[in-house]
């Protein structure tokens, strides 16, 4: 009866050893924790103790000591001390941890003759004082007695990555970094073939591994510094979970590291024993872990999956081509076998092809880095250049914290292109240069050809130039004043129109037009490749003209209403003249092409920053208060200190633009309307603009003056503090606009909550508080009682403490209506809008 007896002894002291009661949040020198025992963190969260996976075949008495939720039904283990060396149970002992007056916590096995596992501080200095606290994030530190930290499991990571944590790509000497480690199986926590972390060799990208194999890549490293803001949803019914992530490059280490919204329940990423990299919520509701994110997803971003000189779309989630090449095997690639890759349509001539630059893409593995710290993007083409086995290259300014924002990064790339994919405005989004054959050549030659003609023209007519210069002026005198009238028809030929809707020709103003040929030539004939946005008129273009950098707007040509739009914003603009108002460089008119070429902004538009979860990261409150001030000193200069009164008409997000350092700068004059000198207001029987930034007199009865671009001011004031779009009821609690949620904050106190949360780190509040007191005093119903933009401007540049307070503002119930009604009246600047009948409450 031996065996029974052992047998009823060994579940007995199973039991003993699950977690049966807890003590404090801290363990101490002298007091040993047991199986059996755990400590808590002081809000319950987290416990540390002893866990056994009983039901691993064959080994029910392995006792592992380790960090887990403590307030979930389900056991979820987020870090484990011993994984490799399993506690084994004992007939007369159990195994302990302790915290030794050296500052050390071991873990002795159940017969206390050997160590398990140590935490390893290096100290000298003995103290009874040293504790062992689990702090509420689930790290476990050790502190001295004056509170210095000496060691904390988050920089020992298992398998799980919490808020807080950081994932050394690089610290001290040492490029190792910090990796997530799989478990070996659902039952087994020791060490799994699967791993994260980032690439040791490069310091500019994460991977996931199957051992050395590499499973998936993520986009190298472009300089992304604070936070950036994901925003997931468990279900239609559960939380919202916003995730913030931050990389972190200091002088000391590299890092990754992320916090979740203060109302999120658990959160969590982990790699799966399967070989997955997991985001995980806790649900309350159904009591599981849902997933709200996977990586590698999708499938076609697997490592490599795309094969040489292939792509992974994530839009469309399938593998395509590069610019230039071919499917190697289109029977394999139909069948949906792409690892053959692509392969060149045209083979290389050597160092005479140029580079096509394809945007949004992550850039592919096994590339080299060059070049110093300052180089800039010309000496990055011209290293790839020079090389005539460089097939691309990619370069970026990374900005960090320590390099005062001017360290640069090319990249190039010698062999085949290999695990590239087109992932638009994502996080890591780079321009690739690939080296293309035969591209810009017949350009080049042309341009030989013109040098060659003019060299010829000016060596054989030398004498001739000072006959013909007499004779020439007599010639064409009368045919040159015939042509300067001409040139001037063709920008006043087409007239602007007032307020009362009655033609008024434009002043004289000499503009330069550029042929189509070049914009063809500089656009790729208009190459969707080029394309970098589409407004309500047409497409828009990047380009190089003349060794500049410009977008190129491109008039539909089936658009009925776009005519005069584009003379009225070439007219408009040519004769504007201010930091914050983007800047014509000239126009194209030849046959049906109407064309506009603006300088380029590299940071596009506010909307496409400010809502894009992936790109805010790049509007800290500093930025944020920046672009609030250009646009009202631009709007002050269109209403007050130009020659004309400007009503722009269209003041929103997406018409303000943002250049390569954030500024910003006022675009889309095509619905603006001059006042004359003497004029307050006009009517329109053609209402223009976009819902929810349209003031009301000028909605419901098409009444316009510099108030109603005051009230459009005040909406985009309101959405640049709190990051909340106009009319997103989903994130304003119910509140049927963002104006009515603000107004009610600010009649329950509660102002300070209007502000993102993304930028409550880097915000001054009485600065925060201010714009929105300016917002709301914006979008009050009368226009006499919102204030002139030069007045804005004075309380923006120096703030005040006497502002009036805000009276109730103004904001209207849509019904939808027959479209047909309203064709001819209403027209919106957003295409396919469902146009409404607006009343005011």
């Amino acid at each position: 009866m031996g065996w029974l007896a052992v047998t009823f002894y060994t579940a007995a002291l199973i039991l003993l050893f699950l977690p049966l009661h807890a003590s404090q949040d801290r363990l101490v020198p002298g007091k040993p924790l047991s199986p059996g025992a755990t400590i808590v963190s002081d809000d319950g969260s987290f416990a540390l103790g002893f866990f056994n996976l009983s039901n691993l075949s064959g080994t029910p008495n392995r006792l592992y000591l380790g960090i887990w939720y403590n307030d979930i039904p389900e056991l979820t283990v987020v870090w484990v001390a011993n994984r490799e060396t399993p506690a084994t149970v004992g007939l007369s002992s159990a195994p302990s941890l302790f915290l030794t007056n050296t500052s050390n916590l071991v873990l002795s096995d159940g017969d206390n003759s050997s160590v398990l596992w140590t935490t390893g501080v290096d100290t000298s200095t003995s103290s009874s004082q040293t504790t062992a606290v689990l702090l509420s994030t689930g790290n476990l530190v050790i502190q001295s007695p004056n509170g210095t930290m000496l060691w904390q499991s988050f920089n020992h990571m298992t398998d799980t990555f919490l808020p807080g944590m950081k994932i050394r790509i690089k610290y001290g000497a040492s490029t190792n970094g910090d990796r997530l480690v799989s478990w070996k199986g659902p039952e087994d926590p020791s060490s799994g073939p699967f791993s994260y972390g980032g690439d040791p060799n490069t310091l500019l990208q994460i991977f996931l591994w199957n051992g050395t194999r590499p499973v998936a890549r993520t986009a190298t490293w472009t300089g992304y510094m604070v936070k950036s803001e994901r925003r997931y949803q468990q279900d239609t019914t559960g939380a919202a979970i916003i995730v913030y992530l931050s990389v972190v490059d200091g002088d000391e280490e590299i890092y990754v590291t992320y916090t979740v919204s203060d109302d999120a329940p658990h959160t969590r990423y982990v790699v799966t024993y399967s070989g997955d990299y997991h985001l995980q919520s806790w649900s309350n509701s159904s009591s599981v872990w849902l997933v709200l994110a996977k990586w590698p997803s999708p499938e076609c971003n697997r490592y490599g999956y795309c094969g040489p000189y292939g792509y992974c779309d994530v839009a469309v989630q399938t593998c395509k081509c590069l610019d230039g090449f071919d499917p190697a095997s289109m029977e394999e690639w139909n069948q949906g076998r792409f690892s053959a890759g692509c392969r060149r349509k045209e083979p290389l001539h050597g160092c005479v092809d140029g580079f096509l630059p394809l945007q949004g893409m992550k850039t592919p593995d096994g590339f080299v880095l060059v070049g110093g710290d300052k180089g800039t993007l010309e000496e990055c083409a011209s290293e790839c250049g020079r090389n005539c086995s460089c097939m691309a290259y990619a370069y970026a300014n990374l900005g960090g914290d320590k390099s005062g924002g001017n360290v640069s990064r090319c990249l190039v790339w010698t062999g085949e292109l290999v695990d590239t994919a087109k992932i638009g405005e994502e996080l890591g989004s780079d321009t690739l240069y690939l080296r293309l054959a035969g591209l810009d050549m017949a350009a080049g030659n042309r341009r030989k050809m013109s040098a060659v003609k003019i060299v010829l023209l000016v060596l054989g007519c030398g004498v001739l130039v000072l006959i013909c210069i007499s004779l020439a002026w007599l010639k064409f005198k009368g045919k040159d004043g015939k042509w300067r009238r001409h040139k001037k028809m063709r920008l006043d030929g087409v007239s602007t129109m007032n307020d009362l809707g009655e033609e008024k020709l434009p002043y004289d103003h000499e503009f330069p037009f550029v042929r189509l040929e070049e914009i063809v030539l500089a656009t790729q004939n208009f190459s969707e490749i080029y394309m970098i946005g589409q407004g309500g008129f047409g497409k828009v273009y990047k380009g190089k003209l003349a060794g500049q950098e410009v977008a190129i707007k491109r008039l539909s040509r089936d658009s009925q209403q776009g005519t005069k739009e584009f003379m009225n914003e070439v007219i408009l603009i040519a004769k504007l003249q201010h930091k914050n108002l983007v800047r014509l460089l000239g126009c194209c008119g030849e046959g049906d092409e109407k064309l506009l070429i603006y300088e380029y902004l590299p940071n596009k538009s506010l909307d496409a920053t400010l809502f894009d979860d992936s790109r805010r990261v790049l509007l800290d409150w500093a930025t944020r208060l920046c672009i609030i001030k250009g646009v009202a000193r631009g709007l002050m200069y269109l209403h007050e200190d130009s020659r004309l009164t400007i009503i722009h008409r269209d003041l929103k997000a997406g018409n303000i633009l943002l250049d390569g350092n954030m500024r910003a700068k006022i675009a889309d004059f095509g619905m603006a309307r001059i006042f004359g000198d003497n004029q307050q207001n006009a009517n329109t029987q053609r209402v223009v603009g976009t819902y929810g930034y349209m003031a009301p007199e000028y909605a419901m009865e098409g009444v316009f003056s510099t108030k109603s671009d005051v009230y459009s001011f005040g909406v985009l004031l309101l959405e640049i503090v709190t990051g909340i779009r106009r009319s997103s009821s989903s994130e304003t609690k119910g509140f049927p606009s963002l104006i009515v949620y603000s107004w009610s904050m600010w009649n329950e106190g509660k102002t300070e909550d209007l502000v993102d949360s993304s930028i409550m780190d880097t915000c001054s509040p009485e600065e925060a508080l201010l714009c929105i007191h300016v917002g709301l005093l914006c979008v009050q119903e009368n226009p006499n009682d919102r204030p002139l933009m030069s007045a804005v401007v004075f309380v923006l540049e120096n703030g005040s403490t006497t502002l009036a307070a805000p009276n109730r503002p103004a904001y209207f119930a849509r019904h939808n209506i027959e479209l047909e009604q309203l064709r001819d009246d209403i027209q919106n600047s957003i295409n396919g809008i469902t146009l409404t009948d607006i009343q005011g409450r």
